[in-house]
């Protein structure tokens, strides 16, 4: 595997001027430390991760990484967010939805999956205070009394218990204390927003103490449905969520026990029938984001709930220390919608016949053990090894107008082994390897079909007919990775990586009289190298990764067309290269700038493969076709955006001795983006970009703050999505949002 220069010359340009930007401001800083070197001069906060199962300062770990915390993080769900909210803040990250707030669908470095079934697999792990949240509702639990986002790019498995592709995104909740803390913080906005967050903790007894965080997001519907004539019909939501965690800690021995809730009643994604003309791929004048038009769906409600809870011991021995980490997650519900996003022979536009479709989840059940031995107190090394065991079931029933409603079951055995250890050969040069073994068995079963009124069902005694489905695979995965520290200030590392994901099934078919399909595992080999350092007396960060990756066999949904599938394909390869750069830079103490830009470019690998495109004449396809059917070889991964771009800058005025003024504002751009296997004019799109700003006064004595805040403040209409085999259907992105926050903390 080679990476060659000209592959990143599209992009050269649009990276020397993220660079050169923040290096412009530079020089007055730096002559003012050299005037008066006695002044005490604010540097960059040393941000610590544990995305090698320890607290690390991030400028050490030879992985390409990024965080999210405090203020730029809680920004972003100033106005009751869900987790989309995360896509494109991190360079290299990308999320999406066509399932409302429930069922997200994450990308990084362009690996994904589009598949939006409710027993989708995907090559991204989300990871909840050392739990992997594997299915796509459990992967969308509210985010809420977060201490700090760590999104890890590139395979990885050798440290954590799934075993993952792409990379994972994983979150850390503030955690119980003996010291008291509380902090309550309220939003009122626009749309009939309001948004309440707060936590408590405190010492129970000089072992034990508390945590108590609870959520409440809201939003009135706001969408009117002119064929029922009704008003504010849709586009609201009512989320709560809940988390209590129970720490108990003597002096070589802690338990934390986690107990958290959900509870969502809201609104599935909205769809907009030919939101785009044959032949554009911009918004048309049929679009209106305030009004729609259904006659089927009941206004696209969507409902879930979930519980779950996990307990981790940590015991210490001498040189090591034991953890165990159980958890168990349950989840269950249901959404509804109108997929045409219109009225057939009405609109707008054509629309050939009605498509309405609701899903549900039934009965999830999720058990994880994960046990872990970790060196202490090593002089040049360090080593960890462990066990994960995952055991998952569940029902998904798909009802739909023709078919009547069928359910399919899904059940996931895997257990693995896995280590890593790392060893200083210098006091500059540090070598890391890890290996893991991964077993993984599903097993698929059709249940019954059930008529719904007047649901016409053909061929309904043949879905008895298709066999269950047993699948399973083992291999082996690993990494090996080098560090070399430059200076104290700087270091390089290098990284390869091979990783597994296993067979998946897809079962939706079944419930349109298909037969179910399966995906073979697919393999991935990963190579990087970067650099990272703090300039100017640490008044500047600047972190680099270049990197190139080719996947065997990889796992694709084939979604939509004329056939009107979710079949699960093999291409023969898919390969992916490019670069990610964060910057972080404080201009001066008042001046806070940061700065992302990913460049990723995918290609599919396969010179037979071909995919069912939109019908004749609704969509410009632009891939050579065979029999009908789009021939996908060199085309980009769907949803996987070739740029992505994000800049964020504080800038505060003291307000006497008590407190400061503040302005934040927070943007991000997407680049050039296909929506599908197969290539058309109307589902490529590019120039997405959505704006923040936050207004307001903190009080560092009262321990208070208040703020006006607006997100997309352009007011942007960005296309998320689209559906094919109707129309030309889309989904955007939320409207604009203005209001008032106030938070107060309390000691």
């Amino acid at each position: 595997m080679k990476i060659t220069d000209n592959i990143f010359s599209p992009t050269k340009t649009a990276a020397a001027l993220c660079i050169q930007a923040v290096l412009a401001a530079t020089p007055a800083l730096a002559q003012q430390d050299q005037g008066d070197s006695s002044k005490d001069t604010k540097v960059l906060e040393q941000i610590t991760v544990t995305a090698q199962k320890r607290t690390q300062s991030i400028q050490e770990v030879p992985i390409s990484i990024a965080t999210l915390s405090g203020e730029k993080f809680e920004n972003m769900f100033s106005a009751g967010e869900d987790i989309l909210a995360l896509a494109s803040r991190v360079p290299g990250l990308y999320a999406e939805s066509s399932n409302g707030r429930a069922a997200p669908r994450f990308y990084i470095r362009g690996l994904g999956n589009t598949d939006f079934d409710l027993a989708a697999s995907q090559p991204v792990s989300i990871i909840m205070d050392e739990v992997v949240m594997e299915n796509v509702i459990l992967k969308s639990f509210p985010l809420f009394d977060v201490e700090r986002v760590e999104v890890i790019r590139g395979p990885q498995g050798t440290l954590f218990g799934r075993n993952t592709t792409a990379g994972i995104i994983k979150f850390d909740t503030v955690k119980p204390s003996q010291d008291f803390d509380a902090v309550l913080e309220t939003a009122l906005g626009t749309l009939g927003t309001l948004n309440v967050e707060a936590a408590i903790g405190n010492g129970i007894t000089d072992e034990l103490s508390f945590r108590l965080s609870v959520l409440s997001q809201n939003r009135g519907d706001w969408i009117d449905n002119e064929y029922t004539g009704e008003k504010d019909a849709m586009g609201g939501f009512h989320e709560n969520a809940a988390r209590l965690q129970l720490l108990y800690e003597l002096d070589d021995f802690s338990a934390l026990l986690n107990l958290h809730t959900r509870d969502l009643n809201g609104t599935s994604s909205i769809f907009r029938a030919n939101g785009v003309d044959t032949g554009s791929n911009k918004l048309n004048d049929s679009y209106d984001r305030d009004r729609v038009s259904y006659n089927q769906g009941d206004n696209n409600f969507q409902r879930y709930n979930g519980d779950g809870a996990s307990l981790k011991l940590d015991k210490e021995f001498d040189g090591f220390t034991l953890t165990s980490i159980s958890a168990y997650e349950t989840a269950d519900g249901r959404g509804k919608g109108d997929i045409d996003g219109g009225v057939a022979g009405e609109g707008p536009g054509f629309i050939p016949f009605d498509a309405v479709t609701e899903d549900r989840l039934e009965d999830l059940k999720q058990f994880t053990q994960e046990i872990r031995f970790a060196s202490s107190g090593t002089d040049g090394y360090d080593w960890q090894f462990g066990g994960f065991y995952f055991d998952s079931s569940f029902g998904v029933t798909s009802v739909d107008g023709f078919f009547g409603a069928t359910t399919v079951f899904h059940e996931n055995l895997t257990w693995a082994l896995f280590g890593q250890g790392s060893y200083e050969l210098s006091d500059k040069l540090t070598l890391t390897g890890g290996v893991r073994y991964t077993y993984d068995e599903k097993d698929f079963r059709v249940g019954d079909q059930n008529v719904d009124g007047f649901a016409l069902v053909i061929g309904a005694a043949q879905i008895q007919d298709y066999e269950d489905i047993n699948v399973d695979d083992n291999q082996v995965s690993w990494e090996l990775s080098a560090n070399y520290q430059i200076s104290s200030d700087s270091m390089v590392f290098g990284r390869i990586a091979r990783g597994f994901r296993a067979q998946t099934i897809q079962g939706r078919d079944v419930a349109f009289e298909a037969p179910p399909s399966v995906a073979d595992s697919e393999t991935i080999d990963s190579i990087e190298f970067g650099f990272k350092s703090d300039f100017l007396q640490d008044t500047l960060r600047l972190n680099t990764a270049i990197f190139y990756y080719q996947i065997d066999d990889i796992q694709l949904s084939a979604i939509g067309g004329e056939t009107q599938g979710n079949q699960l394909i093999n291409a023969d390869k898919g390969n992916g290269k490019g670069f990610e750069v964060d910057i972080e830079y404080l201009a001066s103490d008042n001046l806070t700038l940061t700065a992302g830009y990913s460049y990723n470019d995918t290609e599919l690998d396969d010179a037979t493969l071909t995919v069912a495109p939109c019908g004749s004449g609704q969509c410009t396809v632009l891939d050579p076709l065979v029999d009908g059917n789009a021939l996908i070889d060199g085309n980009p991964f769907p949803q996987a955006p070739k740029t992505i771009f994000n800049i964020t800058a504080r800038y505060t005025m003291p307000m006497g001795d008590d407190g400061e003024l503040f302005v934040y504002t927070d943007w991000a751009w997407q680049g050039d983006t296909n929506l599908f296997l197969y290539e058309a004019e109307e589902f490529n799109i590019s120039g997405n970009y959505e704006g923040g700003l936050r207004i307001g006064y903190e009080n560092f004595v009262d321990e208070y703050s208040v703020a006006l805040f607006g997100r997309n403040i352009t007011d942007r209409d960005n296309i998320r999505g689209a559906i094919d085999f109707n129309n030309n259907t889309v989904f955007v992105n939320d409207p604009r949002i203005f209001g008032i926050e106030f938070r107060k903390n309390f000691y």
